[in-house]
């Protein structure tokens, strides 16, 4: 006991004592540091990686491997920085026909990075095989249009004018396989639903693998006028054109019930009176057809809702 209270003795001597004590083993931490990192050792590590390669006229259509695995020789230094997040210049690979280039097996890698890297000796390349995806650029200019079809409307409401895109067509570049891939006229895509008052947004121009496609505008204008639709029950009198010659016609309705969606705003100049329902048997043959009337008359944009064909009979 009196061997452990002289060292509690000497420890509680002065605060000074402490102070030395600390410096002691800080200094003496400091010099093993400093001397282990000055010897070799030999680990596994990730390095940095990119692709030397004309990027003015070749794109990527995958992501190039970042990093590749070595077993490697070094000065404890040069470790310690790589392990520390300290920035590293990356391996240069040398791309020159990058297109013809699918994949890079590991072992051939230290011939390609030769003199790389600084700091570290190259003993074995773990990673096996790097996937090299790059294809030719190409570009062209394509035409938008809008598919009216899709647009989604409130119910009772729709299209009361044609479709404005401003600019029409856009300048877009990019893997030459998908460039050419597109066609001549692309359909824009509107995010908007219940479309129920004129319309007018910029739309973005998107397409299939869109990271991959450099777009010139990247959006355009687009506007178009929208009304509500009333329906309107009635019926006209059927109107035969292009009878065959030497031919009695049956014909088993003489006037013809129909439904029609009218926009709101085109309401006063519709007209029954203006309608007819026309039957075109030009090259129809013998025999007993149905056949569905087409109208005409109907004011801008409206449509038939509902209308029954007719018999035809030689």
């Amino acid at each position: 006991m009196s061997f452990i209270q002289s060292i509690f003795n000497l420890l509680r001597f002065h605060r000074r004592n402490w102070k030395a004590v600390a410096l002691c083993i800080f200094a003496a931490t400091v010099f093993w540091f400093f001397n282990a990192l000055n010897k070799s050792y030999t680990t596994n590590i990730n390095l940095p990686l990119v692709f030397d390669y004309d990027q003015e006229n070749y794109i990527a259509v995958r992501p190039l491997p970042e990093a590749v695995r070595f077993n490697v020789t070094g000065v404890g230094w040069n470790l310690f920085r790589r392990s520390a997040g300290l920035k590293i210049p990356p391996l240069v690979v040398p791309l020159p026909q990058p297109s013809e280039v699918k994949k890079i097996v590991g072992s051939t890698l230290p011939a390609l990075v030769l003199n790389q890297p600084e700091g570290f000796a190259i003993n074995f390349v773990l990673t096996d095989t790097l996937h090299v995806a790059i294809e030719p650029k190409s570009s062209k200019w394509i035409t938008l249009q809008i598919d009216t079809p899709t647009l989604l409307f409130k119910g009772g409401y729709g299209l009361i004018s044609e479709v404005q895109i401003s600019p029409d067509s856009v300048f877009i570049e990019g893997p030459v396989k998908l460039i050419n891939s597109l066609p001549a006229k692309v359909d824009l895509k509107l995010d908007a639903r219940n479309i129920d008052e004129d319309f007018s947004d910029d739309v973005e121009v998107k397409f299939l693998n869109d990271e991959l496609i450099k777009r010139n505008p990247p959006t355009v204008s687009v506007s178009f006028r929208v009304d509500r639709y009333i329906e309107v029950e009635d019926s006209v009198k059927l109107e035969i054109i292009n009878p065959p010659k030497n031919a009695w016609t049956v014909i088993g309705e003489k006037k013809l019930a129909f439904t029609a969606a009218v926009p709101q705003s085109f309401q006063k100049s519709f007209s029954v009176d203006s309608l007819r329902a026309l039957v075109d048997l030009k090259n129809i043959t013998k025999g007993e057809k149905k056949i569905l009337p087409k109208i005409e008359g109907l004011p801008p944009y409206s449509r038939v809702v509902k209308l029954d064909s007719i018999s035809v009979k030689f």
